[in-house]
């Protein structure tokens, strides 16, 4: 098994267990339906995670079903900031420490207010990534709201 990730080490730390999904080679980013195609799970439990900056420079992650779109006016509100906007991917390394396609909730080099679409709360399990392209962790809800703080709100179109 390769080198653990920070997300899996953070998990191991708290003993929260997870499962871990491989797909691709690695290296390639790929749209979240595709991998939820290659893992063999619904993409309605796949989520992907984005970075934001508000209004006040606060960052704020968003973990959305891979098939659907963040609408900015409702995340804004969720976290109550006058606006959100995502950040340059350029800025997501020296922010989060995780590159694009592999950017998880967990473990990033500092915690944000993670805010998670209320669609997950009906779900046994959410996949996301693991914390490299090529990676995904399968939680609990339970356990992923354990590991994030994570709050539940409509935040998609």
């Amino acid at each position: 098994m390769q080198d653990k990730t920070n997300a899996m080490r953070m998990l191991d730390a708290k003993k929260i267990a997870y499962n871990i999904y491989r797909y691709g080679d690695g290296k390639t980013a790929m749209q979240g339906t595709e991998v939820a195609a290659l893992v063999g799970i619904d993409p309605r439990k796949v989520f992907k995670t984005l970075v934001t900056a508000g209004a006040s420079r606060a960052h704020y992650v968003f973990m959305i079903p891979v098939g659907d779109e963040l609408d900015l006016k409702k995340a804004a509100f969720a976290v109550r900031e006058k606006s959100v906007a995502m950040i340059p991917q350029k800025e997501l390394l020296p922010i989060t420490g995780y590159v694009h396609g592999g950017c998880s909730p967990i473990g990033m080099k500092k915690p944000f207010r993670t805010v998670i679409d209320a669609s997950a709360e009906g779900l046994d399990s959410v996949v996301f990534s693991g914390g490299r392209i090529g990676i995904q962790i399968e939680l609990s809800y339970s356990d992923l709201v354990k590991a994030t703080g994570a709050q539940a709100a409509d935040v998609v179109r």
